[in-house]
């Protein structure tokens, strides 16, 4: 069985992709600082992303399906040396569901005006009647 094994070679898993996620910074709303982000100190009025915490909190995300709110809360908080509440994850998680469903619902609205302009301009120039709006566009 190990000559098997040693038959095999070596072989190593493929990279991650480090280009997947690029963090940016953003402008300071409230007092409060996010987890996964510090205050530049070039200028105040803007966060810094730090790379370690949010790449933990993405990982973090995953954990959720098997794990407890306080559980992945206390793993964050290990892994990183920076506290989050059960609480500030639970928020952090719902605001980012949250944003997720109305961007979709928007894009969807704006596919079925597409849609819908696409359709009303057909008729117009099958009919030859125009209304103000498209003839000013």
């Amino acid at each position: 069985m190990s000559e098997d094994r040693e038959s095999l070679g070596y072989w190593a898993l493929p990279l991650p992709d480090v280009e997947g996620k690029q963090w940016k910074r953003i402008p300071k709303i409230a007092r409060l600082v996010p987890f996964g982000y510090e205050v530049d100190p070039e200028d105040e009025n803007f966060l810094l992303p730090v790379e370690q915490e949010l790449d933990a909190l993405e990982l973090a995300k995953k954990h959720l399906r098997q794990y407890s709110y306080r559980q992945v809360a206390n793993w964050l908080t290990q892994q990183t040396g920076r506290y989050i509440s059960y609480r500030g994850l639970k928020k952090r998680i719902d605001i980012e569901k949250n944003r997720r469903k109305v961007a979709s619902v928007k894009r969807e609205l704006a596919r079925r005006l597409e849609k819908t302009l696409k359709e009303v301009s057909k008729l117009e120039e099958s009919t030859g009647t125009y209304t103000t709006e498209s003839r000013t566009a």
